[in-house]
């Protein structure tokens, strides 16, 4: 079976920015499982992923703007140290904002003096990533899988859809 639109894709794989550093990897653990079509996956890895077949292995390098996007400095913003009362904070904490755009998750990048400066950036923003893919099973989506959106575990869905 062919991985297209409200398949469930069963893979491996491991991905590195330019300069060959590991940024994630599955191959020592548990396959990342998913609906084609879902928007779980970057566009651009989804996009290569099309056609292919249990089995199949690929390499595969995705642009910023088929992965997370080009950073965008107007992003990154200083914020003041007492909108952080009582909190112990360090750089490469991650907080939800209410931004003019809606919430959106910031990380604490510095913290200088009286002003904690924010990245509203996801941190693969502008990064070039190369993915090792390896196939392992293609299946049809239940009904069930795709009106909630997701792939269930064996015995149905572990959690509850209101």
């Amino acid at each position: 079976m062919n991985i297209a639109e409200k398949k469930v894709v069963t893979m491996h794989y491991s991905v590195v920015d330019k300069a060959d550093n590991t940024i994630d990897n599955t191959f020592d653990g548990e396959p990342l499982v998913f609906i084609v079509g879902t928007g779980f996956l970057i566009p651009g890895l989804e996009n290569a992923l099309i056609g292919k077949q249990a089995g199949d292995t690929l390499s595969v390098e995705i642009a910023p703007e088929d992965g997370y996007g080009e950073r965008h400095e107007q992003l990154m913003q200083a914020v003041p140290k007492s909108m952080f009362d009582g909190m112990d904070i360090e750089v490469g904490m991650q907080f939800r904002a209410t931004t003019d755009d809606g919430e959106q998750t910031v990380i604490i990048v510095d913290i200088q003096g009286e002003d904690v400066i924010v990245d509203g950036n996801h941190p693969l923003a502008g990064v070039h990533l190369k993915f090792d893919v390896e196939i392992v099973d293609v299946r049809d989506a239940t009904a069930d899988e795709l009106a909630h959106g997701h792939v269930h575990g064996e015995g149905g869905c572990d959690h509850d859809h209101e």
